[in-house]
């Protein structure tokens, strides 16, 4: 057996932290959970015997009541025999279920749909069609995942033919999806026509064939298309036996090479391997040249090779570091999204098109709020580098599902037609608010143009571990307040890469050059508040806090994270004096995230205002809601209280009321309402009963408490029983630059998303 070749430190941290994720706090990625409650006796005659035999009765009466009497409407199941896993190749059943796995946590967090990972240990193809066909009453689609070509176009082809469910092998045709509609965009950009362009491939793959079946539905011609496999251009000479989806694609032409193929060619594709189209061969392409270079993690050609060979080509990648990324997760939620909505039999070319269509269309939309805010700092206007729309733009299953729904319509394939697109485009509204991964497009922005924070906390092994992996996201300029030996030994004792000038700067809190600096500073700042310079000379001696924070106020750092030792409020002072309020905030104020399993809400405010005025509420929840903005979602706000819509008239209930009403004034283009309980923030059909017409639509996503014990024990609370849901705070809010004061019970992952939006926010202010 030949020896792996050993892994570089970077991979080896990368490989570490990846199975750590995997393992804990509890094995494997998904769960299964009841969606009913159980807690008493009639509950669970209900929920089985005798109340389930109802259920079951009538779905025999009529199968299509399943959707309503079973999880099956919203059900796919993802499935594969391991043969072509990731890049990774024929590795198992077993060993590909962490990419199952990981493909139910998309289909869950970006359109809500449960999933059961199938592994199936069988690679005859007619085998794997029977198991696969027998699963039809269980599921209501399935997701082709991970089988090889040319078996993957068989298994899918009868699939298709023998079940009444929606089949999808994502590796073909959600490739082709993403691929063609920045073709179009593409297209566009550099005029030329679609049925004029002539098309080089290489690759004959699962995913290639699907990417050129679906553009000659589009109208590139066939004739026109070139393709390369393993062997060279097939041709029509070829003397080896083609299978019958690269026979479609047979030229007569005397090109043999890729380098023949590509000549002239206005556009390439690959899905094959690293490297394979040269700097010499892009030059030989026909003027403005369309580039798709999807093999991942490395592509045909980095698109700096490209670009300096072709400085008028436009080049997309698979990748997430380059613009214009070919990422199926643009599609697949979404288009299983309106066909399980619609109760579509199967996924028609039509319903592919509808899909393609929207995403080209969304690149050229005016770009939202939300989307402009989580990625202050990036260009997102059509052209060159946004032929596509970033995965995380909310609006995507806004206008995919629809569209995909209505073409199953069309298509007749729909056992569910949706009437009212409308009414249905708003009931989607439910999933913008908690699906996607929120911190990616915090990380997008801090990646952009990586910023110098100040770490107080410098010796804390937490803080060490945190700046590792932002770092290795390059995302961060870290700067370490701590004593250089202390760091050193922790450094070591957690078998951490991190070198002090390489890696980041430190801050010597004993014996730095600018000491003198910048305790004559403070004393300047506090003399007329009774501070010697003395007693500024020990300020800054005892607070690494202070430290960072003067720092910041000097310009030597952009921003600071503190607060892993020691009191809230200390911190905050020193934030107070050194930094500041930036302009047009009434105070400071924190708010904490959770991204809970149903809902991802902002709580404010849970460390600063102890018992805030109405005025102070208003001031805090619309730095709240823009601050929300940055992760990429509408801000939805509601005014918490124990009254109901004017059901009390204690002090308390009027102080919300009023806030709610302040708000509104200040920020009427934000969905508010209040004073209202918190079951009805979170469902519009409580909130219905109560008050119909109210201002705030689905369920709202930044909560405002009356008080500071409120919302800090709120948190806390949901924090502790809502599962594994990522929490991120405390965000200070009102600061003049960007400060973070976290608490004592902070992970590591906390820190590095706190980093990310320092970061971010840095980016934004000087934007």
């Amino acid at each position: 057996m030949a020896a792996k070749t050993p892994l570089s430190p970077a991979e080896q941290a990368l490989r570490d932290a990846a199975l750590e994720y995997h393992r804990s706090p509890v094995r494997g990625k998904i769960a299964v959970a009841p969606t009913k409650p159980l807690s008493n006796q009639r509950d669970l005659s209900l929920a089985y015997s005798p109340g389930v035999a109802y259920a079951c009765l009538a779905i025999e009466e009529d199968p299509r009541l399943a959707a309503d009497y079973t999880s099956r409407g919203n059900l796919v199941g993802v499935v594969t025999n391991g043969t072509a896993v990731l890049g990774l190749g024929d590795i198992g059943p077993l060993a590909g279920k962490p990419v199952m796995e990981g493909k139910g946590c998309l289909f869950k967090k970006f359109a809500g749909i449960d999933v059961f990972d199938i592994e199936l240990a069988e690679k005859d193809p007619d085998k794997l069609i029977e198991i696969i066909a027998a699963l039809e009453p269980t599921l209501g689609g399935v997701n082709l995942e991970d089988i090889k070509a040319p078996e993957c176009f068989y298994i899918e082809k009868r699939l298709r033919e023998r079940m009444n469910i929606p089949v999808f092998h994502d590796d073909q045709h959600g490739t082709a999806i993403i691929s063609a509609a920045a073709l179009l965009n593409g297209l566009e950009l550099v005029g030329k026509r679609i049925g004029e362009v002539k098309l080089a491939v290489s690759g004959a793959g699962a995913a290639a064939i699907a990417c050129l079946d679906l553009m000659v539905e589009l109208g590139v011609k066939r004739e026109h298309i070139f393709v390369c496999d393993s062997k060279g251009v097939i041709h029509d000479r070829r003397e080896d036996r083609l299978d019958e989806s690269k026979q479609r694609y047979v030229q007569k032409t005397e090109a043999r090479t890729l380098a023949d193929a590509v000549r002239g060619a206005d556009v390439f594709l690959g899905c094959s391997a690293p490297g394979v189209l040269t700097a010499e061969m892009v030059k030989t392409m026909a003027d403005r040249p369309i580039i798709l270079a999807l093999a991942n993690p490395e592509p045909e050609i980095r698109p700096e090779v490209a670009k300096a060979a072709r400085p008028d080509c436009i080049i997309a990648t698979g990748r997430s570091d380059y613009p214009n990324q070919v990422n199926n997760v643009l599609c697949f939620p979404y288009i299983f999204r309106g066909a399980l909505d619609s109760g579509a039999t199967r996924i028609t070319e039509a319903m592919k098109v509808a899909c393609v269509r929207e995403i080209a269309d969304l690149a050229k939309a005016e770009i939202s709020d939300e989307v402009a805010s989580a990625y202050a700092g990036r260009e997102l206007r059509f052209g060159p580098d946004y032929l596509i729309p970033t995965p995380f733009d909310a609006r995507l299953i806004l206008r995919i599902a629809p569209a995909v729904a209505q073409a199953a319509a069309d298509s007749g394939v729909a056992t569910r037609p949706i009437a009212d697109l409308d009414a249905y485009r708003e009931s989607l509204t439910r999933f913008v608010t908690h699906t996607g991964l929120f911190m990616r497009p915090v990380f997008q922005a801090a990646k952009a143009a990586p910023r110098r924070i100040a770490y107080a906390e410098g010796e804390d092994e937490r803080v060490l571990r945190a700046v590792q992996i932002a770092l290795d996201e390059k995302m961060v300029k870290p700067i370490l307040v701590g004593r250089p030996h202390v760091i050193q030994m922790r450094l070591e004792r957690a078998g951490l890469r991190l070198q002090p000038g390489r890696d980041f700067e430190v801050v010597n809190p004993e014996d730095d050059p600018r000491f003198r600096q910048y305790w004559e500073t403070y004393h300047r700042l506090k003399a007329r508040d009774g501070v010697t310079p003395e007693m500024a000379k020990v300020a800054l001696r005892r607070s690494n806090t202070l430290i960072a924070a003067m720092m910041v106020h000097l310009g030597d750092a952009d921003g600071m994270v503190c607060g892993l030792v020691g009191r809230y409020e200390a911190h905050l002072e020193h934030v107070r004096d050194l930094i500041g309020l930036k302009a047009g905030a009434s105070g400071f104020a924190a708010m904490n995230a959770l991204m809970l399993d149903k809902h991802t809400l902002f709580i404010a405010d849970t460390f600063v205002n102890e018992d805030p005025d109405a005025a102070t509420l208003a001031d805090i929840a619309v730095q709240a809601a823009d601050a929300v903005r940055r992760f990429g979602l509408p801000p939805r706000v509601a005014f918490l209280s124990h009254s109901m819509f004017g059901s009390s008239t204690r002090p308390s209930a009027r102080k919300m009321r009023a806030a709610r009403d302040l708000f509104v004034q200040r920020r009427p283009d934000v969905e508010a309402d209040g004073e209202m309980h918190g079951d009805a923030a979170l469902s519009e059909t409580v909130r219905e009963t109560y008050l119909p017409g109210s201002t705030l639509r689905g369920a709202a996503n930044v909560l405002v408490l009356p008080n500071l014990d409120a919302a800090n024990i709120l948190f806390n609370v949901l924090k502790m029983t809502g599962g594994q849901g990522v929490t991120v705070g405390p965000v200070l809010l009102g600061a003049a630059a960007p400060a973070h004061i976290l608490t004592p019970s902070a992970t590591v992952r906390r820190i590095v998303n706190i980093t990310a939006l320092a970061v971010a926010d840095a980016n934004a202010r000087t934007s």
